[in-house]
């Protein structure tokens, strides 16, 4: 079942929808690490993406659905690769 569940939301479409620098629409968003004002870093299925900006707040979350909506000052849109992420501090460590 549990396997399933990671097939479904590895095939989920994945799609960026940004509206005059100020909303943001996210699809195939399978976990948010961490958010603030300036910064939200969330994990799709596609890779990391870290947006920054100002005054950023999350108007919708629906993980089941895959689905991500930010508002606020958009500044930038910033993918870290899948792979990428094997390379982090604690894998280094841990090598």
């Amino acid at each position: 079942m549990q396997e399933d569940n990671k097939n479904k939301i590895m095939n989920m479409p994945h799609n960026l929808i940004l509206e005059e620098r100020k909303r943001l629409s996210v699809s195939g968003v399978t976990d948010v690490d961490s958010f603030d004002e300036q910064t939200v870093v969330a994990y799709t299925v596609k890779g990391e993406i870290t947006v920054r900006g100002w005054d950023l707040h999350v108007s919708k979350l629906n993980l089941e659905q895959g689905e991500l909506t930010l508002e606020g000052e958009i500044s930038s849109l910033v993918y870290t690769d899948i792979k990428a992420k094997s390379t982090g501090f604690f894998s280094k460590i841990l090598r």
